[in-house]
């Protein structure tokens, strides 16, 4: 079922939305070679704990998941494309690192995701993390009122593919509101002009996924969590949370 928000619903997100994206600033402002990403979990705790957030990862278990989630952030490396689970792995210079956190704050969701290099990058991080970044803003651009689901989908997918980047199938944004996940789905690529109609008061978490090498396969690693990809290349995840509103997109995690 789809619920479309009201101007107040949509205030307490942008509210839970600005935790979530100071807890991505200050994890991205920890990160530096040496640093575990347990260490980094802390820190994003932290953020949670004093805004009085709490954390609709930790101790979440979708139906495909072994184990209930053991943190407050995906920390995925390199080849993990999302749902990394925090480790003692010490950061390396040159790692790729998408986090993707999110808050609960006064019966809200919020939920967003970065990618950034630690130290120095390898040739061809810059290009992948920034037209990740550009499909983010692509979709967020079509989240007006008058389009569709599918035409969100396409501006993400278009710009993903005029890149040379895999998509990973099975995997993309959703619904956001009192729970962090709920309808509709929000893929990363589709037809324009399909799929639900965008209405006033509809908030989307849209989170473009890809792959550097360019393929879509990925498999999930011995954990149950993490998702890798096949060809072993870097992967990028940026997300943000948007409300569909008649004045245009507004980005509730906007940091």
């Amino acid at each position: 079922m789809v619920e479309l928000k009201t101007d107040a619903s949509i205030d307490a997100m942008y509210e839970a939305g600005q935790v979530v994206g100071r807890a991505l600033s200050a994890v991205r402002k920890a990160a530096d070679v040496g640093v575990s990403l347990l260490d980094l979990d802390e820190v994003a705790r932290e953020v949670l704990r004093e805004a009085g957030a709490t954390s609709p990862f930790l101790g979440y278990r979708p139906s495909f998941a072994p184990t209930p989630f053991p943190a407050v952030i995906c920390a995925s490396v390199n080849d993990a494309i999302v749902h990394g689970i925090p480790t003692s792995y010490r950061l390396r210079d040159g790692d790729l690192v998408s986090i993707d956190c999110g808050a609960h704050l006064g019966g809200w969701a919020g939920d967003s995701a970065i990618s950034f290099v630690v130290g120095e990058p390898r040739p061809g991080d810059p290009r992948l993390i920034e037209t990740a970044e550009r499909a983010l803003e692509a979709g967020i651009e079509a989240a007006v009122v008058g389009n569709r689901i599918g035409d969100i989908a396409h501006a993400i997918g278009s710009a993903c593919r005029a890149a040379g980047y895999g998509v990973p199938d099975g995997f993309g944004g959703h619904g956001i509101g009192r729970h962090m996940h709920e309808d509709p789905s929000v893929p990363n690529e589709g037809r324009p002009g399909r799929g639900l109609p965008l209405r006033h008061g509809l908030v989307l978490a849209i989170e473009p996924m890809l792959t550097g090498g360019g393929k879509d396969g990925y498999h999930a690693a011995p954990d149950g969590w993490t998702l890798r990809t096949d060809d072993g290349s870097r992967a990028a995840h940026v997300e943000h949370t948007v409300a569909v509103t008649d004045a245009g997109p507004r980005v509730l995690t906007a940091r």
